[in-house]
């Protein structure tokens, strides 16, 4: 068993159609295996859970030896994290009540129905560009108060971002991922120039809100409203053009379960879960350990690169009964589709009610629609795994 070049052969391309073979290897040869560049790999699911709650793993990339600027919250430790989270978070509501979220539904409705408009029968429709990437990028877009019309300046940008995330066992990590720095700098600019424009003059979206926070104590600092704006328009969408690509591509290759959700349309949220565990949007996630730790046996080592495999740890058949089966009705999905612990996904509430909307407009229509190539060309990231394109005749 080639279980030292595990990682290479997950991260190589031509792995991305289906990656899950390669991860039941990974749990056979143990919770924890180490890789030929000193990398240790965690694939099974209760080994994954514990690690996300121990406050010994820093998701901070400056723990790995990157030379790098302060990074958005995401990749903070707490108590950094922690606070700018929570600063984060004021404008969305009270705790546990994500209430601005809620209060898009209407419009997330209105946006899906607008997109799905041209969707006319006997068409050729790529679901990626024509449908699972305009949807949360308008919808994020919207919720900031960026004009519609500078709308498609957020691609390229999120592009390059994304492929700078990208885990690649033959990259150099002491080297910064410069296009991907260059891309962040340009955005948070114009995000920040655009935050200004509404300082004293509010409107109803968050970038108002965290500009014009009455309280000093809980205002954000000009880079810090940069880094979480960002992160916003990243993590708001690029999980949920995943999510909704890899639930339309599942829902065709299994008819079955279409029927069955037309039929029993509440079976909706619990579906969403089920395509977060079974086809998720983000497959891996990188920490560091911060002293020895033991796992399983294992020594995971102070300052080891540690690559958890969230995608495997869904697929763990120790957790989830018949886990290479769909099943929309699944009880007790507690799956790492948004992660877990405390960097837990940020945007999820939103992406949560995206995914719904977006399969709920999308079900009458997939009736008589046919793949028109199975398997559909991949992005190149491995760890935000999903379709670059996915062509639908109608």
């Amino acid at each position: 068993m080639d279980s030292e070049n595990l990682l290479a052969r997950i991260t190589d391309y031509a792995s991305r159609p289906d990656p899950y073979p390669l991860y039941r290897e990974l749990r056979e040869a143990g919770p924890v295996v180490r890789q030929a560049d000193g990398s240790m790999l965690v694939g099974t699911y209760y080994e994954i859970a514990a690690l996300l709650h121990d406050p010994r793993m820093s998701a901070e990339p400056r723990n790995r030896g990157e030379a790098t600027h302060k990074p958005p919250f995401l990749r903070l430790d707490d108590p950094e994290h922690h606070r700018l989270r929570t600063l984060a978070m004021r404008p969305f509501g009270p705790p546990h009540s994500p209430a601005r979220v809620d209060a898009m539904r209407g419009e997330i409705d209105r946006i899906t129905k607008e997109l799905l408009e041209p969707f006319e029968a006997g068409r050729q429709i790529d679901i990626v560009d024509d449908f699972a990437y305009p949807l949360p990028v308008t919808v994020i877009c919207r919720l900031l108060g960026v004009p519609r019309e500078d709308e498609p300046l957020f691609r390229a940008w999120s592009n390059t971002l994304v492929a700078a995330a990208d885990v690649r066992p033959d990259a150099d990590a002491t080297q910064p991922h410069e296009a991907g720095d260059k891309a962040r700098v340009e955005m948070g600019a114009y995000l920040l120039d655009l935050a200004e424009q509404r300082r004293g003059k509010p409107s109803d979206d968050l970038l108002s809100a965290f500009v014009n926070e009455p309280d000093p104590d809980l205002r954000l600092t000009q880079q810090e409203l940069a880094e979480t704006a960002v992160l916003l328009l990243i993590a708001g969408h690029e999980t949920t053009v995943n999510l909704i690509a890899n639930g339309v591509l599942t829902l065709l290759r299994q008819p079955e379960h279409q029927d069955r959700l037309r039929r029993e349309p509440d079976l909706l949220p619990p579906a969403v879960e089920e395509l977060l565990r079974y086809e998720p949007p983000v497959h891996m996630r990188e920490r560091t350990p911060r002293a020895d730790i033991e796992v399983a046996g294992s020594t995971l080592a102070q300052g080891t690169p540690v690559i958890l495999v969230l995608a495997s740890g869904n697929r763990d058949p120790k957790r989830f009964p018949d886990a290479d089966r769909f099943d929309p009705a699944r009880p007790d999905n507690q799956h790492f589709g948004f992660g877990s612990g405390v960097h837990l996904c940020y945007g999820a509430p939103l992406a949560r009610l995206e995914a719904q909307a977006a399969l709920r407009a999308l079900l009458p229509r997939l009736g008589t629609a046919a793949l028109v190539q199975d398997p559909p060309p991949y992005r190149q990231n491995a760890m935000l795994r999903g379709p670059r394109h996915l062509l639908v005749q109608l």
